[in-house]
């Protein structure tokens, strides 16, 4: 982990690699509550080569509350290491102040009451701004997105990605790699990659039957950046045909790809790289590893996990950046590349704070154009809330008990299963409840709420086999997501246990019964990745369940009892 201090020098080699963070600076002027555009973007331009990340932005085009999680466990070697600390603990680490902006941006405490304060976050007209600053400033430097971008919003599932490709057009980035975006369907990703005016980058995106690279992704892209040669390239989500349904994309395979990506650095090192980068969207954890196993590479910049942290992560000789999600945060990397070998660097987390950054207007005439077409429905007012509603987090999200309710409630259910995803922005107490709000956490296209019975042995299974995804030691192990959240049972978890013995306690909470591993429960959830699942869509349920409520009101989910050993 990189200090706060100014600077921090640690020895490579024959010389010495120097890095900053900026992330100390617009801390103590939030700290002040005294933030500025001026300030916010405020950079001392540095060495020879800029980079720009964004990733995760999850469609959202617009500005919206996000709630960072409570509850970021990690396990085996990344416990009690970022990203897995949360609330005072990240603030403490990283010297934020109680109250301030900067708090606001990375920490879920008082989330309600500085949201009220602070305003909205992100907004890709805010995020243009940001890079047409930087820019200006660097006319070469190079916009790389770490993919989850055509998915997640009611126009992006009306449109098929075309709205989220037609504003990052015009953004302008110079590569992107995937995930989300294979479940648009295979044929439809590659008629909109072979109209982008940029790269399409996946080292570890195979066909299927050949078990070679796909022809329309490219493994790497030559770039230069300040008369650098730089090799970028691009890593997709490993565990596609796991997490997402395989039939959608069965041209394809994935995985880590170790020793393909070790060739692919070989490889842009033998034409002349000078600084390698990858554009990563394996999860925080994965990247570390991958760090270690494969060398030369210089930067990772990080996505999936959906963290945002103010400060690099160094890996021997490795930079990892991590930049949030849903446009939130903007980083830029400038770093010295000399004598063929990255010298030093400099970092800033950009936060988006939509009521200090302000928009570009080219861009919002796009956005708003994109969404036209479908505003009254967007808009149509479904219900308010009296609670907060989040997703973030380990364990079940307010957002999720919600739709969990309107599970059992709509479906007749008995036990209800929502699928624990990160994307999806928050609302704040007395917040109207618009039909966007519902689609910005439900949209998919396998939204199908299905309704079946279920013993209670198979829950147990299900169960066990998602918590070994998110807490299997191993990061290589771990295919992503949270634990999948469980409405009408409790059951207790200890995370430190193998695979097959973390569940324990299942309990029914409308009897408070045990579950019986022999009896059948009416079991309702969505986003099944089995071709061929019936029923309703899960917005419509949701809406459903929100009209006859009116206002949502929710308990505190104590429901599971989560051990740390």
């Amino acid at each position: 982990m990189i200090s706060r201090r100014d600077f921090l020098q640690v020895g490579m080699a024959a010389s010495a690699l120097v890095g900053a963070s900026g992330f100390g600076n617009w801390a103590r002027l939030a700290a002040q509550q005294m933030l500025t555009q001026d300030q916010l973007l405020d950079f001392d331009t540095f060495g020879n080569v800029t980079l720009i990340h964004i990733t995760d932005i999850h469609a959202q085009l617009k500005p919206i509350y996000f709630r960072e999680p409570e509850i970021n466990l990690g396990v085996g070697e990344a416990l009690g290491q970022v990203p897995h600390i949360t609330g005072a603990e990240f603030k403490a680490r990283y010297g934020i102040a109680d109250g301030s902006p900067s708090a606001y941006a990375l920490t879920y405490n008082d989330f309600s009451a500085l949201a009220k304060e602070y305003g909205r976050v992100g907004g890709l007209d805010r995020v243009a701004t940001v890079v047409k600053q930087i820019r200006a400033a660097r006319p070469d430097a190079l916009l790389l997105d770490g993919g989850d971008t055509w998915h997640g919003s009611y126009t992006c599932y009306q449109t098929q990605g075309q709205d989220m490709v037609n504003v990052m057009n015009a953004l302008a980035p110079d590569a992107m790699t995937f995930h989300w975006e294979f479940t648009l369907g295979s044929d439809r990703v590659r008629e909109l990659v072979e109209g982008l005016p940029f790269a399409a980058l996946g080292q570890n995106i195979f066909d299927a039957e050949w078990d070679e690279p796909a022809e329309s992704f490219e493994s790497y892209k030559m770039m230069e950046s300040g008369g650098v040669k730089i090799g970028v390239i691009g890593q997709a989500f490993p565990y596609m045909p796991i997490a997402n349904p395989s039939w959608m994309f069965p041209e394809y395979s994935f995985g880590i790809r170790d020793e393909h990506m070790q060739e692919m650095v070989d490889e842009v090192r033998a034409n002349g790289a000078e600084l390698v980068v990858v554009l990563s969207h394996n999860g925080f954890d994965v990247d570390k590893k991958m760090a270690d196993r494969v060398t030369g590479i210089d930067v990772i910049l990080s996505g999936h996990t959906h963290d945002a942290l103010p400060e690099p992560v160094l890996v021997g000789e490795t930079i990892i950046i991590a930049s949030g999600s849903n446009g939130k945060f903007v980083s830029r990397v400038d770093l010295d590349v000399r004598d063929g070998r990255m010298m030093g660097f400099k970092h800033k987390l950009i936060p988006i704070f939509s009521d200090v950054i302000a928009p570009d207007a080219e861009m919002t005439a796009l956005i708003d154009e994109q969404r036209a077409p479908y505003e009254a429905e967007l808009s149509e007012v479904i219900g308010t809330t009296d609670v907060e509603l989040f997703r973030r987090g380990n364990f079940n999200g307010s957002w999720d008990d919600l739709i969990c309710d309107a599970l059992i409630s709509e479906r007749e259910a008995d036990i209800a299963m929502s699928p624990g995803v990160r994307w999806g922005p928050s609302l704040i107490p007395g917040d109207e409840i618009t039909r966007e709000d519902i689609w910005n956490v439900t949209s998919m296209t396998y939204g199908q709420a299905y309704r079946n019975e279920m013993t209670g042995e198979f829950i147990k299974v299900i169960l066990e086999d998602v918590a070994d995804n998110i807490f299997n030691p191993d990061p290589y192990y771990q295919q992503g997501g949270d634990m999948v959240r469980i409405g009408g049972m409790g059951y207790r978890i200890d995370i430190t246990k193998p695979q097959g013995e973390r569940v324990s306690e299942m309990t029914l909470l409308k009897t408070g019964e045990p579950i019986d591993p022999a009896r059948t429960y009416q079991v309702a959830g969505w986003a099944s990745v089995n071709e061929g699942t019936e029923g309703p869509m899960i917005w419509d349920v949701v809406e459903s369940h929100i009209r006859k409520l009116g206002t949502v009101t929710l308990d505190p989910n104590t429901s599971v009892e989560v051990i740390q050993g």
